[in-house]
């Protein structure tokens, strides 16, 4: 059991788990070399109330898998005041070192600091984003000593944390702490390729492509000609054969960077994304300058065995996939950031990505945040004190951590809009946040306040609806408007959940009631708002999570709660716009 009464289960890929081999696949594939070392497996662990390292590791820890995870053989929690060390010794491969060695962590919750050899490395704080190091001057010949110690305030503190809390309950989670990504190294020469952007022109048919480094980068685009350019400067390159990218054409085109003796390979796709009017002057969600309904679902990205950390990579896929084989376009990753290999999934397969910034700050008020649901009632979000924002150097890193974000994933093309605040959690300043998103970013749309407390600013009113029946109206302020989070209803099954007392805005026993409630939330509501004017719907949600039964999979993702051809039916919207 685990989070007071909640029962363990397993995924199917999780029983087959490889302890000594967990998730080996290369952790980054648009910036890809064949230097790889994975660090992935089991570590050395032990907690500690004192900050200082333990002369003793008395346990060991499955990498990367959370210590209140299954899969971590652990099953306990980092609480706030503790410690949690970490402990790897690693050696290079003979011939590994091409000049200097990079260690990379995919995401560390919440602050983690490293050591090699007894020397300091780095520092980082913040559990969603990756990091990295040049470790090359403190390597030693034959076996390297790495150590890791992780603090974890989880919901008490102002950093963000998703929706993970010490005391879980309904729509909240229990806490993720450590490493939750793969740890990895790779090996370059001193000069090489340190970052690269990618900005697709779909008008032009052509791309922008930006290296970080010194000299002359050389780039091959499917296996053609050949284009050089200025490292640190960017080029448009001129494609010949415009293939774009929909969630039903997922093209992707092949790219080849050479600087020097460094050689990446990569990806790219050519769309747009934006909002136009249809024929009847309605404003609508664009894909590729054409209307385009995104047709959703919320997706927590959390796992009854690994809990932040999918049990493998097929296991990323399958959720993927399977939303899909529903007949959805559309997930919104909702306040938590994945491995790069999810985005992959999703640039390969075809599915648009609404991307929610992680929330933070303090612990907030059921007036701010739960009563709108029921009143509609909504605050400007410059009082931070209502929204537990007091904190000048949390609403600082929150910004940082957003804009990071967004660099980081700026190159995937499956990503379209990015969602700074959810239902008033955290939020704050959402204006200009968004602005400083778009000065970044201009290529994306934003949801600057999904749920409530809108501002009545940007392009989108953002719509929460689980109570009530959906009517459409049009905005005041003739925004495009979108349902970015509805339904909620819970069928639990016996046998793949963790309780037995379910937590769902609409509850079902038997799955042809449940079946037929579905149909008549889109054949009654969603549909027809949709052609009236609702440029998009999220259904809340894909899985079930924890004690939330409200999936249309459950937790274990053994049991589809309703054939896919069924779901693909029930929600299809034909030529609605």
């Amino acid at each position: 059991m685990r989070n007071g009464g909640v029962r363990m289960l397993l995924t199917k890929w999780g029983e087959a788990l490889d302890r000594e081999r967990p998730l080996p696949e290369y952790p980054r594939p648009q910036l890809r070399r064949e230097s790889f070392l994975n660090l992935n497996g089991v570590w050395d662990c032990a907690f500690t109330r004192e900050n200082a390292e333990p002369y003793e590791y008395d346990g060991e820890i499955v990498v990367p898998f959370a210590p209140e995870s299954a899969l971590s053989g652990v099953g306990r929690a980092l609480m706030p005041g503790e410690y949690l060390w970490y402990r790897r010794c690693f050696e290079l491969p003979e011939g590994f070192n091409a000049g200097r060695v990079l260690l990379h962590f995919g995401a560390v919750d919440q602050c983690a600091r490293v050591w090699l050899n007894g020397q300091d490395v780095c520092v980082h704080e913040g559990g969603f984003l990756p990091f990295s190091a040049d470790i090359t001057e403190l390597l030693c010949e034959g076996e390297n000593v790495l150590v890791v110690r992780v603090t974890d305030d989880t919901d008490r503190s102002f950093r963000t944390r998703g929706k993970q809390k010490l005391k879980p309950g309904g729509i909240w989670y229990g806490p993720v702490s450590g490493i939750w990504q793969t740890v990895w190294c790779e090996s370059v020469p001193e000069n090489h390729i340190s970052s690269l952007f990618i900005r697709p022109e779909l008008e032009s048919g052509s791309v922008e492509i930006t290296c970080g480094g010194e000299g002359t980068v050389r780039a091959v685009i499917d296996g053609g000609a050949a284009f050089e350019f200025a490292a640190g400067e960017g080029a448009l390159l001129k494609l010949e054969d415009v293939r774009p990218w929909t969630p039903e054409t997922p093209n992707l085109y092949k790219l080849e960077l050479t600087l020097g003796e460094d050689r990446v390979e990569s990806y790219f796709a050519l769309r747009s994304v934006g909002i136009g009017e249809d024929r009847r002057g309605v404003k609508r969600l664009t894909l590729n300058g054409k209307p385009y309904f995104m047709n959703g679902l919320l997706d927590q990205g959390w796992w009854p065995d690994g809990l932040y950390t999918a049990p493998s990579d097929e296991a990323l896929a399958f959720d993927i996939a399977a939303a899909k084989a529903m007949g959805f376009n559309t997930l919104r990753k909702h306040v938590k950031v994945e491995p790069a290999r999810w985005y992959y999934h999703c640039d390969r397969l075809g599915m648009l990505v609404w991307q929610d910034m992680p929330n933070g700050g303090g612990s907030y008020s059921a007036v701010t945040v739960s009563a709108p649901l029921l009143t509609g009632a909504h605050s400007r979000d410059s009082k931070y004190g209502k929204f537990a924002r007091r904190d000048k150097r949390g609403r600082a890193e929150f910004r940082e951590e957003l804009l990071d974000m967004v660099s980081h994933l700026y190159n995937s093309p499956s990503i379209v809009m990015w969602v700074l605040f959810n239902e008033g959690w955290g939020q704050f300043d959402s204006d200009a946040l968004a602005a400083a998103v778009a000065e970044i970013d201009p290529t994306r749309l934003i949801d600057r306040a999904s749920g409530w407390h809108d501002q009545g600013t940007g392009e989108l009113r953002s719509i929460h609806l689980y109570f009530d029946d959906y009517k459409y109206k049009p905005d005041k302020a003739g925004r495009c408007v979108i349902l970015s989070e509805f339904g909620g209803y819970s069928l639990p099954v016996p046998g793949h959940a963790v309780t037995d007392k379910p937590f769902g805005y609409k509850k079902f026993r038997e799955p042809d009631k449940y079946r037929r409630a579905l149909t008549l939330l889109y054949d009654g509501q969603i549909r027809p708002a949709c052609m009236q004017g609702l440029a998009a719907a999220v259904y809340t949600q894909l899985t079930d999570v924890e004690t939330e039964l409200n999936g249309l999979i459950s937790y274990d993702r053994r049991v589809i709660k309703l054939a896919p051809e069924d779901i693909k039916r029930i929600i299809a919207m034909p030529g609605v716009i």
